[in-house]
């Protein structure tokens, strides 16, 4: 700690940050622009300027950058001298010589920390009176919209883009006064991460383009703490609501799992939610009894739980599938319902096994789950079996940060603050920490990474276990290790053994126990030779760890029940069955329940086969709990009433309508019930979700006896809002299930710590920049804690190890040389079944294709740019690579619904390279 004097008050400080953020930190305005709290300082802007002292002898000081001088020990600041004001002012009057005078049009506009800054400067009026520079503006994708003549060249964005998040496609472009930032030629911006340009840049430059064509001002707009639905990150989002539509999604600070930023999937991935075709009512198949059932027709609510509950009053026996992408509240209400015995989890046998190994290790393998935050200070990586970026979004921007630190161990050396950006940059050149991935196609982590090794899942399991067998001698041997990989095992076991916190990470996307194990194995040898290190295993949905902790059947058994007679209903949670067992097993399950009830907020294949199909709400329009891939349950809130603005619809939470279903299988009328209750009934049922209770304060918490705003003070046009249906405005709905109202009233500051923030606003604070006032420290903490609760944690001891896997004969079998197995890839863009019916993704996702060793190409008679169909498939292009996996064949996810991780798909040559 150090002691700083600003202004004549004297604060404690944290002495290894700079003036700039220590000051922040106190809650001290100083303006700035270049320096970002996740990015560090390259003092650029020149914006931040205060007058340091000597000492207190000295009565003149000299002007210095807040942002590039050490909050060292007695350090005498003035942020209110006069000569540093007008410095400041000049700085920000300089700055808009060639910035457009188009705030009231600007997307921007009452969002701008630009307008923020220039406020904050008290610079109010423009001298400069001549022609300003202009600039052509450049299509950069269906993410991004480009206004080039608002920048201020700041450099924020390619620092975020190319330093942080390693884009290779946006640069700079001239000097001095003429500079311009963009791609060299119009096109997509390949970054992943790209989405987070629109909150980095401190201007209109980079706009939301999906925003765009929904526009609302923020302030116009309701809000909700909301958990990103699409990956098992968790990460925190700050959904915006405008006439019963998501108009955006926003980064939600949380101090340990997301930090500043999102992927480009959960920021741009809401679609579905607004699609026309939802199910917004009830609907019933009339004839449903018979072979040839009638189209659906929308009923009412209690017609559509009446019919439902009549047929599943005479059913011999109901099964109840679940979903990994609903909440546990959902999911425990099914079961509830139905029963814990005719209770599945939706999932498949393979993956379900996979996910109960994951917990098992995450308790038992001897190394801790870090936090996303955590994994940043890990200083060697083997990654085993994923691809981070692909399935898993944000936490490949924390591991590429771990990469990446090895400049601050280096400035270290040399007395450099961690906060010197540009000065850490240029030391440490291309010199990373050791990252170790083991996947068979290329990564978004290959260009920091110290190896990648392309191999098929059995190998890279047995890599794994030979890992293990190198750091402790005590682990199995794998025998028949290629030389090869041997050699590798060795590289990889030295460096990390040689780091102070390595990090092992795996996951269920190869489907593979074999790889999972190798992975704990790796984690207890590092554990046994005393290494703090850490060991972080990605799910592949939402809540898959929370429905695994829930438990249940896998989604085989229950298909198998019904097909064998031994049922005769089926209750389906927010779950396409197509997506996940090939179509014919599924057909001939769902052909044998006479009573097919489905709830689901979109249209799928499983919907089209419903006797009762019951609205659903989206997590934009409910209330619930997820668990993520570290174990953290975390609750997500209903952002705005789906009936307020449009009456005729009756979309309900899934556990609402499981509810009043089982009240009226009963033969009782549907009481009120809330998130409360249900949140207290699922803890009490399952001793392993005990602590979701804590995930969030429950529907009584208030502030000086206020609820929390879900709108800002300034919302404006609620009376207009309905004029089109009634000049009389209803009163706000009521929310039972929080403490958020649906208005403007209600406790909105920053003063009081909270952990649940629906949108962050501080006086004078209108960007993104203002969740600096609702953190500890600049880049710290929530000062109300961090959302959500850890549901997993490691037990004392390390278990034993696993046996390896045995390796394959190389004998050539005649189903063999004809058929290869599918080994299918995640994709960010478009492998995940609820964003890909978002257009943004669509338009964003690259043009799939199958991957081939280039000597089963040729067996094939196909060669790269030749199409395939598979397995009733798209025709899609082959694509050769070199070091691809022999006997595999690489798939997009998202592309063949049913097809198994693994399983063998016959193809054969047919003329004109198609197969």
């Amino acid at each position: 700690m150090a002691t700083i004097h600003v202004d004549g008050q004297s604060y404690e400080v944290n002495g290894a940050q700079n003036l700039l953020q220590a000051c922040l930190s106190l809650g001290l305005d100083i303006p700035y622009f270049c320096w970002h709290p996740a990015m560090g300082s390259v003092g650029a802007c020149r914006q931040c300027a205060v007058r340091q002292y000597k000492d207190e002898d000295d009565d003149k000081g000299m002007l210095v950058m807040s942002c590039m001088t050490p909050a060292a020990d007695q350090t005498r600041i003035d942020i209110e001298d006069e000569e540093a004001q007008a410095f400041r002012a000049s700085v920000v009057e300089w700055l808009m010589i060639n910035h457009p005078h188009d705030c009231p049009v600007c997307e921007e506009g009452g969002h701008c920390h630009l307008q923020d800054m220039t406020v904050m400067t008290a610079h109010d009026r423009r001298r400069y009176r001549f022609r300003k520079r202009t600039r052509r503006n450049q299509y950069l994708g269906p993410f991004i919209a480009h206004e080039m003549n608002r920048c201020i060249t700041c450099y924020r964005c390619v620092r975020f883009y190319n330093d942080y998040a390693g884009g290779t496609d946006l640069g700079v472009f001239g000097a001095k006064d003429n500079v311009y930032f963009g791609r060299y030629q119009e096109g997509t911006l390949e970054s992943p991460f790209a989405g987070n340009l629109t909150e980095v840049c401190p201007t209109g430059v980079f706009t939301d383009q999906s925003h765009s064509d929904r526009y609302t001002r923020k302030w116009d707009m309701q809000f909700s703490p909301g958990i990103c639905h699409q990956c098992a990150m968790g990460c925190n989002t700050s959904p915006g609501e405008r006439y019963g539509e998501i108009r955006r999604i926003e980064n939600r600070y949380h101090g340990e799992v997301n930090g500043y930023f999102l992927c480009d999937r959960g920021r741009f991935g809401y679609g579905y939610v607004n699609r026309s075709d939802r199910p917004r009512v009830p609907e019933y198949r009339e004839g449903w009894r018979e072979s040839e059932a009638s189209e659906p027709v929308e009923v009412g609510v209690d017609a559509a739980l009446s019919q439902a509950a009549d047929a599943l009053r005479h059913a011999r026996r109901v099964i109840g599938i679940g979903s990994p992408r609903a909440s546990l509240e959902s999911n425990h209400q099914l079961q509830t319902m139905v029963g814990e015995a005719h209770f599945s989890t939706g999932i498949e046998a393979g993956e379900q096994a996979c996910l109960d190994v994951m917990n098992q290790l995450q308790r038992h393998a001897g190394l801790p789950t870090p936090t996303p935050r955590e994994i940043e200070d890990h200083d060697a990586v083997l990654v085993l079996g994923e691809d981070p970026v692909q399935s898993a979004g944000r936490l490949g921007l924390n591991l590429r940060q771990a990469a990446l630190a090895r400049r601050e161990a280096l400035g270290q050396t040399l007395g450099i603050p961690q906060w010197n950006a540009e000065a850490l940059k240029t030391l440490a050149q291309d010199r990373y920490y050791p990252l170790f991935i083991a996947w068979p196609a290329p990564t978004d982590l290959d260009d920091v990474a110290e190896a990648r090794y392309a191999m098929d899942p059995d190998r890279i399991a047995r890599l794994g276990f030979a890992v293990a067998h190198a750091i402790d001698p005590a682990a199995p041997v794998v025998e028949n290790l290629a030389p090869a990989d041997a050699d590798a095992a060795r590289r990889i076991a030295e460096a990390l053994m040689a780091a102070e916190r390595p990090l092992v990470v795996s996951g269920g996307s190869l489907v593979s126990e074999a790889v999972l194990e190798a992975a704990g194995s790796v984690a207890r040898a590092l554990s046994r030779r005393a290494k703090r290190g850490g060991l972080v295993l990605i799910r592949r949905e939402a809540n898959s760890t929370g429905l695994s902790l829930l438990g249940g059947q896998p989604l085989d058994w229950a298909l198998e029940e019904l097909a064998g007679g031994n049922a005769d209903a089926l209750v389906v949670l927010e779950n396409d069955l197509y997506q996940r067992l090939p179509a014919d097993r599924v057909d001939s399950a769902l052909a044998r329940a006479e009573i097919r009830i489905v709830l689901d907020h979109q249209r799928t294949a499983t919907t089209e086969k419903a006797s009762v199909l019951l609205s659903a709400a989206s997590f934009a329009e409910s209330d619930g709990t997820l668990v993520n891939l570290e174990g953290r349950a975390q609750r997500f809130f209903q952002v705005y009433d789906p009936g307020y603005l449009r009456p005729e619809t009756r979309i309900h939470e899934s556990w609402r309508w499981l509810h009043a279903l089982a009240a009226n299988l009963r033969g009782e009328k549907a009481g009120d019930i809330n998130l409360d209750a249900v949140v207290q009934a699922c803890a009490n049922a399952h001793p392993a979700l005990a602590g979701m209770v804590s995930a969030a304060p429950d529907s009584n918490f208030r502030i000086d006896g206020q609820r929390l705003a879900r709108e800002p003070h300034r919302y404006s046009g609620r009376t207009a809002m309905r004029a089109n249906q009634n000049v009389s405005e209803p009163a706000m709905p009521k929310d039972p299930d929080s403490a958020f109202s649906h208005s403007m009233e209600g406790y909105s500051g920053y003063q009081e710590p909270r952990q649940q923030v629906p949108f962050a606003w501080a006086p004078g604070w209108n960007s993104p920049q203002a969740w600096n006032k609702f953190t500890d420290e600049v880049g710290g903490h929530l000062r109300g804690g961090d959302p959500g609760v850890r549901l997993i944690h490691p037990v004392p001891g390390q278990g034993s190890y696993s046996l390896p896997v045995r390796g394959k004969a190389a004998t050539e079998t005649t189903e063999a040389r004809e058929s290869l197995r599918a080994l299918i890839l995640p994709r960010l863009f478009g492998g995940e079944e609820t964003s890909a019916l978002a257009a943004p993704i669509q338009q964003r996702a690259e043009q799939p294709f199958f991957i081939l060793n280039p000597d089963d190409a040729r067996r094939l008679a196909v060669r790269t740019g030749d199409t395939l169909n598979i397995a009733g498939g798209p025709a899609l292009p082959v694509r050769e690579q070199e070091d691809w996996p022999q006997g595999w064949a690489g798939l997009p996810a998202g592309c063949f619904a049913g097809i198994l991780q693994g399983q063998r798909i016959t193809v054969r040559a047919q003329a004109g390279g198609e197969a």
